[in-house]
């Protein structure tokens, strides 16, 4: 069974940073492209970020020069580095295996002054 847990979330004011990390348990980590999403109220869950098994990356438009995604395969963890935020970011950001239906409790991240 495939578990994410999602953490690292919080307040932060515009123009600040933040590090989301996404624990995954069960052996699809190590085969899978790995995307962060997130979902603001009122609208569709987007795709931030992707990045496949062997590093290859994919950012949405909005958040490019400013996001990072990496990965650590030995430790099954997938981490969102997130610079320069602004109030538009703000959502609740969750992780999740390429191509599954599998999703953890998502990390709530509010950019405000």
């Amino acid at each position: 069974q495939v578990q994410l847990v999602e953490s690292g979330g919080g307040l932060v004011q515009p123009g600040g940073s933040l590090r989301l990390s996404c624990a995954a348990s069960g052996s699809i980590f190590s085969i899978s492209a790995m995307g962060w999403y997130r979902q603001a109220p009122g609208k569709q869950r987007e795709l931030v970020a992707d990045i496949t098994s062997g590093g290859i990356t994919n950012y949405a438009d909005s958040v490019k020069g400013r996001f990072t995604i990496s990965r650590d395969n030995a430790e099954n963890t997938v981490c969102l580095q997130m610079n320069n935020l602004k109030p538009e970011d703000t959502a609740v950001y969750y992780c999740n295996p390429k191509g599954t239906t599998h999703w953890g409790q998502g990390t709530q991240v509010t950019v405000s002054s």
